[in-house]
């Protein structure tokens, strides 16, 4: 099938069954963690891969192997007390942690690998944007202006738009039918758009799109899956069809996302430093996968019939948070598609991919927890049957992403307790055993010195070969203000980042605690867009840090003074977390840099074409209605298209009918007035009213 155009009844061409098209499904079996499926071997990798991999381990093991050498010569081995033992330990550990990612750096040098390409003829791809209670004028906008440019490319009869839903507001649900009936005038004669909202979102967003497949799969050759902040150029999208028509044993083809559209302070800070060091890195990490490359979720190519044959995800043994449904999908869904025989690679010569960065401190805290959860879900996929051993890497490296926070609290932590225990206990010079002279500590103060200094080299490193690259590269270097720009836009990043940093160590260590002690992150909606932090939800947040920096200064400051010194930059982030993040939030700080021509990146001195048209489509859409059944009981044609648009509510277990559904029908039909039925009813029941075109034909009867 893959390859070839799908063919489907004529009907199909129409929407058939409440805006999606006719079924053509795919079986796709649950996988066995303990059981890979027999599949063709894809032989040795390449000479490119393997000094990748001797780059970044190699690298890595020789950087913390010094270090470990000369933590050893600073702290005597015969005389090594326990807390210098757990100290040597947690360093070895973080030094490995930080040099990995310089290593990984280096590699990224390595020039991008070439892929073949055919022509995208005779093959149909699906957009597929999964949403939960998103802004529905600005997915439907994204949507319309990469139609458009598709079109411009006279490629668009190759797409089809497929908006899976997976909301449970019905104001959400309501502006996504309104929204998408706009979209499918102004593109019908470009491409179909197809919509779908689950009413039961099992699964979460892996099983929106499982079900997906196993419906209308059989559909579709490939299915490029956008988030809903997500843009990618018709250069783009054409060339990732084109190289899944050049190498069929390709499952997944992984773009690497540039982040766009910042305004807040923190947006733009990690905007700039995905710009300059990120997409270095992510060269690297596509240097040494290979093909055992990773999957982010978003932005990528994936065959269908491969994602059908492969990622039927078990749920996980046990409770939650490590049990149940896999939160974190995308990794386990690479790994998968790679133990089943297909390749799974990144395109990081492409440009062209874009998504948009959480606003503030506050709303990445809360995503993280979600994020914390899914990679430390992964300790239970890393063992299973089959995986290659790269893979097992990735998702290492997603635990320990995690791990890594409350690591390095520990290492301070004992550091702390060492230079406690130097104040308050006294040495024991001379032991019970008989000698001429006292047993003097033995502590290198020059050598820990060099060690540190070492440490910090390794740790900047990636930003200053990203630093390095930027430079050379003329597009990159002007785009970030010239030489003199991008210059001190990574120091004025780096003294931020380094203010952030203890803050969200503190954050990711609370999110270990939390989800080791049982409790399950839930599923919210994300805040996409810049908005102001109000002081009192950053003090609600952040005010154990500032606890926890005041006890840690004052019992420094009663040890030593000096001891304060060093520990200066994590006291100072976690005293101020409360005003750093308010002001990280802030869109008047962000446009100051941007006139200072600092954190400045290639898309905002030269705005993409695609991102121009997005924002004007935004500008000019029509607001979703703030209450919608109101709307749509006031408003006939809204009404339609929104019973037209919809797939009909699945039907109820025979004895097992849904009270929410009952307790809705009878408020409604028991209601004198539309303000009335509107009181009465809850989150759930409108849902179920918005569901019914009986009832909503009901609530139009009625007066106001």
């Amino acid at each position: 099938m893959d390859g070839q155009l799908k063919t489907a009844p004529p009907e199909s061409r129409e929407i058939v069954r409440g805006g999606m098209p006719y079924e053509l499904p795919l079986e796709m079996p649950v996988q066995d963690l303990r059981r890979a499926p027999p599949h063709e071997s894809l032989g040795a990798p390449g000479v490119r891969t393997v000094v990748a991999r001797v780059i970044a381990v190699g690298g890595m093991l020789a950087i913390t192997g010094y270090g470990i050498r000369e933590m050893l010569a600073i702290v005597s081995t015969s005389d090594m007390t326990t807390l210098q033992g757990i100290m040597l330990f947690f360093f070895a550990v973080t030094l490995a942690w930080i040099s990995f990612a310089a290593s990984s750096s280096v590699a990224g040098l390595i020039p991008a690998a070439k892929h073949a390409s055919a022509s995208e003829e005779g093959s149909r791809t699906a957009l597929l944007m999964p949403i939960y209670n998103e802004d529905s004028s600005r997915t439907t906008a994204a949507l319309q202006a990469m139609a458009e440019s598709l079109a411009q490319a006279n490629v668009a009869q190759h797409f089809e738009i497929v908006i899976i839903s997976d909301s449970t507001q019905v104001d959400a649900w309501i502006g996504e039918s309104l929204a998408v009936d706009r979209l499918r005038r102004e593109l019908r004669d470009i491409m179909p758009v197809w919509y779908r909202r689950r009413w039961h979102n099992t699964g979460r967003k892996a099983g929106n799109v499982e079900e997906f497949v196993k419906r209308w799969g059989g559909r579709y050759d490939y299915m490029i899956v956008l988030d809903a902040d997500s843009l990618m150029s018709a250069d783009t999208l054409i060339e990732l069809v084109r190289r899944m028509q050049g190498d069929a044993r390709l499952g997944i083809l992984q773009t690497v996302p540039m982040l766009i559209g910042s305004a807040s302070l923190f947006s733009r800070v990690q905007q700039f430093a995905g710009r300059i060091y990120g997409a270095l890195i992510a060269r690297g990490v596509s240097a040494w996968s290979g093909n055992d490359g990773n999957y982010w979720g978003h932005n990528a190519i994936i065959r269908v019939t491969a994602f059908a044959q492969a990622c039927g995800l078990p749920q996980l043994p046990g409770r939650k948070p490590f049990g149940g449904h896999v939160l974190s999908h995308d990794f386990v869904e690479a790994a998968f598609i790679r133990r089943a025989g297909w390749k799974v690679q990144m395109a990081t010569d492409l440009e062209g991919s874009w998504e948009e960065s959480p606003p503030s401190l506050v709303d990445i805290a809360i995503r993280d927890r979600r994020w914390a959860q899914g990679n430390l879900q992964h300790s239970k996929v890393i063992g299973a049957n089959g995986l290659a051993f790269t893979n097992r890497t990735h998702f290492f490296i997603g635990i320990m992403s995690y791990l890594s926070s409350p690591l390095w609290l520990m290492l301070l932590l004992v550091g702390f307790a060492l230079t406690l225990q130097a104040s308050l206990i006294r040495p024991e010079y001379f032991s019970s055993e008989f000698q001429l002279f006292p047993d003097w500590p033995v502590f290198d103060a020059p050598r820990m010195t060099k060690l540190f200094i070492f440490t910090m080299i390794v740790l900047f490193a990636p930003k200053v070969l990203g630093l390095l690259r930027g430079l050379m590269i003329s597009r990159v270097r002007k785009g970030c203000g010239g030489v003199i720009g991008i210059t001190l836009s990574t120091v004025v990043e780096t003294i931020i980042s380094a203010l952030y940093a203890p803050i969200m160590m503190l954050v990711q260590t609370q999110h270990v605690i939390s989800i080791l002690t049982g409790r399950d992150s839930g599923w919210g909606p994300q805040r996409r867009h810049a908005a102001i932090t109000a002081w009192g939800e950053a003090w609600s947040v952040h005010w154990p840090h500032i606890l926890i920096g005041v006890i840690i200064g004052l019992i420094a400051y009663l040890l030593s003074p000096t001891l304060v010194a060093w520990l200066s930059p994590t006291l100072a982030g976690l005293l101020l977390a409360v005003p750093l993040s308010k002001m990280s939030g802030s869109i008047r700080a962000g446009r100051i840099l941007s006139r200072m021509v600092l954190l400045r990146t290639p898309e905002e001195r030269e705005i993409p074409a695609l991102m121009r048209r997005r924002d004007e489509l935004v500008h000019l859409a029509t607001p979703a209605p703030q209450e919608g059944l109101r709307h749509i009981a006031r408003n006939r044609q809204a009404m339609l298209a929104h019973i037209t648009g919809n797939l009909p509510r699945p039907p109820e277990t025979r004895g097992h009918p849904d009270p929410h559904r009952l307790t809705a029908q009878y408020k409604v039909m028991d209601a004198q007035s539309l303000q009335e039925a509107l009181s009465w009813l809850g989150p759930a029941e409108r849902i179920h009213v918005a569901g019914d075109p009986r009832l909503l034909e009901r609530l139009s009867e009625l007066p106001d």
